[in-house]
Parts: C-alpha cells; structure tokens; sequence
C-alpha cells in the first residue's frame, strides 16, 4: 500500500532537523540549525513553541534530571523548557572553528552519540563523539565531511554511521565500555537513488529509516541492509525520520527549505514543513540521556 505523507505544521524550516519524540510530555522536538530555532509540536492539539537557541542548533534530546542536552555548533548545552535558558556545559571541538554538531542519538544505557561536521561542507573535518555521563571522547572513527545519525539499534549493541557526502551508511559493533569495532557497510547508495543520505534512526525490529536530502523521499532498510519501504513526499529535502505516538507507530519528518530558490520554493510550498504518516514497526521510546 502506498504511503502518503501529509504536512501537519507550517514550520517552513529553513533546515528543520533532529526531530525526537519525548514520551514524557507526548510531544515532537525539533530543531531549524540555520534559523538556530528549538520547536516543540503537541501533535494532539497543533500547538507550537519555539525559542531561540545562542546559536546553530543541531540536535536536543531529553534528560533523566528533567531538562534536555542539546548540541550547538560551539559545544553541549543544557536547556531548560521552564525558563527557556541555554546554559553552556562544554566546549567539543574548540581546535576546530569550522566545524559544528550536526546530529545525535542515545542509546539505551543513556549515552550520547552525536557527530560534528564541516560547516562548509568541504573538508573531511567530521567527527563522531561518545558522551558518557558528562564524559566525552572522540570514538576513533574516521572522520568525513558531514556526519549524520547515528542510528542506535534497539538492543544497544550496534551504530549505523551516516556519512551523507560518501553516500553510505556503515556499521560498528558497541562494546560494553562504549568503544567501536567491526567496521562494516550496512548500504552504500548507488545512481538509482536520488539524494543524499541525511538523518537516521532504528525501530523496534532494528530498521533503519533514513531521510534523503534532495531526493524526495524517506527510505527503510531492514537490520540486515535490504529496502523494505520508500515513501515519497512532495518536497526535495527529508531531513530525518521520528517514531512516536501512542503505539509508537506515527512517523514524523523533518524537512528542509536549504538550497531551493524562488521557482523551487513556488513549486515546494510545504517546504520546511512537518510531515506525518503511519509506520509499519513502532520504534524504541527515546531514554533520557545520563547526565552524571
């Protein structure tokens, strides 16, 4: 059966990223890195909030103290929903100007997955970071230009690597102190796939959606690497997938307005929107990351 996305909010992002579900408050996290905006959505009622982040914001996830960790291009925050303040925790890349946070995930132990990238988007200067209750450490992983996921599996045990410039997703084994083995191709995107590879997450069944920047669509691909499922939307740019709801089965996108000129803007009106459509497999509710 074709699955047909439809626009549920007007965030005409100008680059709508890192959606979340947070099953605490029931409602859609989002970011808009260029426009340095923090959304959330309550699906139910259509109401919206939004702030002003101190910078490009690429990613937030909720807390086990309450709050939310949140990356920005010049290192970790902790925001605050209540008083709608950033406070600076740390710096991670102060060696390198150029590069900002891009994406992010945690797994089921509550660490903290995220990626930077070049913000030029030219130089391999990305790299994939681990933090560990307060702790963070470079992962050793091979750095490329434009870091995205990563996508946590749901038993915590392996980490889809998204490098969107390269095209390809790969895979590493988590061991139990958090390091990385076993480097392997998950898929690497040949000429029949429009895009670039953008934001990844896994479902319950060790799926893994990925949204394809410029190519129209949002693709599934099962644990083992095979295409299960493409949706096609109405707009170039899909950003990243999120898993939420009720029975964790409504599929939330965001998408992107980066790029398109005016003729592409007339032609893509619901550019920058937020997208819904219902998902085969639920996926795995979001665990706070651990603070200390």
């Amino acid at each position: 059966m074709t699955i047909i996305p439809e626009s549920i909010h007007a965030a005409a992002a100008l680059l709508g990223e890192g959606p979340v579900w947070v099953e605490r408050d029931k409602a859609l996290w989002f970011v808009d890195i260029k426009s340095h905006h923090l959304h959330r959505l309550d699906v139910t009622s259509g109401t919206a909030s939004r702030w002003d982040a101190p910078g490009e914001i690429g990613w937030v996830l909720p807390s086990d103290e309450g709050a939310f960790l949140s990356g920005l291009a010049d290192g970790l925050y902790r925001f605050d929903p209540r008083a709608g303040t950033f406070t600076h925790l740390c710096e991670v890349e102060p060696s390198r100007p150029g590069n900002r946070l891009n994406d992010a995930a945690v797994d089921p132990s509550g660490r903290v997955w995220f990626g930077s990238m070049d913000n030029a988007e030219a130089v391999q200067t990305g790299h994939l970071f681990r933090f560990d209750r307060g702790m963070i450490s470079d992962t050793g992983v091979a750095p490329v230009t434009i870091t995205n996921g990563p996508a946590i599996a749901p038993d915590g045990q392996t980490l889809h690597a998204v490098d969107t410039l390269g095209r390809r997703i790969d895979s590493y084994t988590i061991d139990e102190d958090g390091s990385l083995r076993d480097k392997r191709c998950f898929v690497a995107f040949g000429d029949d796939v429009q895009g670039h590879p953008d934001g990844a997450i896994c479902d319950s069944e060790g799926g893994v959606w990925v949204g394809f920047f410029g190519g129209w669509a949002a693709r599934r691909y099962d644990a083992k690497g095979n295409l299960t499922h493409k949706v096609d939307f109405p707009v170039a740019n899909i950003t990243k997938i999120a898993l939420g709801g009720a029975d964790g089965r409504d599929a939330y996108a965001t998408t992107a307005r980066k790029g398109l000129d005016e003729a592409e803007l007339n032609r893509q009106p619901l550019a920058g929107n937020i997208f819904h459509f219902r998902a085969d497999v639920p996926g795995v509710t979001v665990t706070p990351v651990k603070m200390e």
